[in-house]
């Protein structure tokens, strides 16, 4: 796979080469924007569906969440009314009864409690009070039949859970009728038992009937797009308020396995979503069932908007990218055109350019750099002519030192031919610091050859002071054959002797090692002269530093030689001073290895 990569870059590479700017620039241009549009209108689309089906989700969801809650009051309202009606004293005494019509009075009382109920709550249709006695009393239900109320389903399952409210949907079969002439289609049966405060047994069981009317307003007040519903069923599937739509009944209970869920199943050849919800305190499930065609096509009709809000943008791209490739191109064309005749050799050519952008300053440097071009030529050709004079200059000059060098050897020979040694021995030393500062014009001497020059600077100053001046070089074998900046040590021994020991009293003496440490040329020159006073010291730190000094400093020469190293091989190297004021001076210089 990257070999294919690597070739397929390779053959955009060689088709590329040979192209003009334009046609790079267009390419570039439209690539960029055919990438966001194709991108926006594959990925977008897919990213759009999801989330409009996700907000579908959600939005049924929270619609269900909402008819849960609002179905969980009314029911949990009714439970609330069996509690009041159940603390009733007239009641508790009611459902002690043993016989019937044994006390009319206090029928009388509890029917006007119903009663109070009843006007209360509208969604009430009936509520009947049954003991263990098979008595029972209300305002709207009578039983039909002679058969015992306890022994109806309703009653037995709410006094098997005494402490748990029953719920019944569409409660058709039971032994009871009502003046009202409503159906078991139009109510929800609720019933519980009442417990006895005093010995904690089952008195009997209160049953209210509510409307689904409640219900059905709170479902119908909610849509879930043009064709979407909402329904509820009980535990076992049955349904407990459904709007009139065929798709109901098509909706399997075998679907709805868990207490929530969202599944997409096909009802009568059609693909729908349904979403459902289970309540923790009724146990009934509210279910959400849309078409997802209405998604779909929602979805088609944005695709085919972004198709033609796509291809009119990139038509209008196309056209500012040709405009553009030109605004770029144009310009740059003119500029590659004087520079070929400037290669010809034609420098009076001149760019201009009414912009300040990129290439205008591209064509401003190009008119500079002809400028220059014309300039350096002139100035060759001046520097050619001062060249030759120079080097006649140099020549001339070089005579004087070898005139003296010469004639400072001829000297000697007649002081050695009168045998005066200590005279032969000085000029001997003095012709020794010119050969080697001439050094045949070269920057950089072995470091023997340093060293045979300080000592023979050395010897000279050595015959001035006399018994005031000692010296002492000690160096390592292995070093002597590397290179170093020439003249290094000369301008340090003199300021050794010239502000060192000749300002103290009493005679001196210079210690000069050179050795080889942590892979460096290391010098060492110690005097035990006066020393450097504090401020002194850091004026010569401070010069050491300042790149800007006046020649005629008398430290100038220490600067030049830290300088000279410095810029020849980098701040790492160059010149160190510590000093006692009253006890001496040591002066370290860093050289590197440098073999030729």
């Amino acid at each position: 796979m990257r070999e294919r990569w690597r070739n397929y870059l390779g053959f955009i590479s060689f088709v590329f080469r040979g192209q003009s700017i334009r046609f790079k620039l267009l390419f570039y241009f439209l690539s960029l924007i055919l990438f966001p549009i194709v991108t926006l209108g594959l990925l977008g689309n897919v990213i759009y569906t999801r989330s409009i089906e996700e907000q579908t989700n959600v939005h049924t969801v929270q619609m269900i969440q909402q008819v849960t809650r609002n179905v969980e009051f009314y029911i949990h309202d009714m439970e609330n009314i069996t509690h009041y009606i159940a603390q009733e004293p007239q009641v508790i005494e009611f459902l002690r009864t043993k016989e019937k019509n044994s006390n009319a009075p206090l029928e009388k009382e509890v029917r006007r409690t119903l009663t109070t109920f009843t006007d209360v709550h509208p969604e009430i249709a009936g509520i009947l009070i049954v003991n263990k006695n098979d008595l029972f009393i209300s305002n709207e239900m009578y039983r039909i039949a002679r058969d015992p109320l306890t022994m109806e389903t309703w009653y037995r399952q709410a006094a098997a859970f005494p402490g748990k409210i029953q719920l019944f949907s569409k409660p058709i079969g039971r032994n009871i009728t009502t003046r009202l002439k409503y159906s078991a289609d139009d109510v929800v049966a609720i019933a519980k038992a009442v417990i006895d405060p005093d010995s904690k047994e089952t008195l009997g069981v209160i049953l209210i009937d509510m409307k689904l009317d409640i219900i059905k307003k709170v479902i119908e007040d909610i849509k879930l797009g043009k064709n979407g519903f909402l329904f509820i069923i009980d535990p076992n599937g049955g349904i407990v308020y459904a709007p009139v739509n065929a798709i109901v009944y098509r909706v399997n209970p075998d679907w709805l396995t868990g207490q929530s869920d969202s599944i997409v199943k096909m009802v009568k050849g059609s693909l729908y979503q349904i979403i459902y919800k289970e309540s923790n305190y009724t146990k009934w499930k509210t279910i959400g069932v849309f078409p997802l065609n209405e998604t779909l096509t929602e979805v088609t009709n944005i695709r085919y908007y972004s198709l033609l809000i796509g291809a009119f943008t990139l038509l209008l791209a196309v056209i500012a990218a040709f405009f553009f490739t030109s605004a770029i191109a144009k310009p740059l064309s003119k500029l590659r055109s004087l520079m070929k005749m400037a290669e010809e050799g034609d420098l009076n050519v001149h760019f201009n350019s009414k912009y300040n952008d990129e290439i205008g300053q591209l064509g401003n440097s190009f008119n500079n750099m002809i400028e220059e071009i014309r300039k350096l030529i002139d100035l060759v050709y001046k520097e050619q002519k001062s060249k030759r004079e120079a080097e006649l200059k140099t020549l001339q000059a070089q005579i004087k030192p070898h005139f003296l060098y010469n004639t400072l050897d001829t000297i000697k020979w007649m002081a050695q031919g009168h045998g005066a040694d200590d005279i032969v021995e000085i000029i001997s030393a003095l012709a020794n610091l010119f050969r080697i500062g001439i050094s045949k014009g070269k920057e950089m001497i072995k470091v023997g050859e340093e060293l045979e020059h300080i000592k023979s600077y050395l010897i000279i100053q050595k015959a001035r002071y006399e018994d005031r001046l000692s010296y002492e070089i000690n160096f390592e074998e292995e070093i002597m054959n590397f290179y170093v900046i020439k003249l290094i040590l000369q301008p340090l021994v003199e300021n050794a002797i010239y502000h060192g020991i000749n300002a103290k009293r009493g005679g001196g003496a210079i210690l000069i090692n050179a050795q080889k440490t942590e892979g460096k040329l290391h010098f060492v020159i110690k005097d035990n002269g006066i020393g450097i006073t504090p401020e002194k010291m850091q004026q010569i730190r401070a010069m050491l530093e300042n790149k800007e000094i006046n020649p005629d400093n008398p430290g100038y020469g220490t600067f030049n030689v830290h300088e000279r190293i410095r810029l020849s091989f980098g701040n790492e190297f160059g010149i160190q001073f510590t000093s006692i004021y009253g006890e001496g001076t040591t002066v370290e210089i860093w050289h590197p290895l440098v073999e030729r």
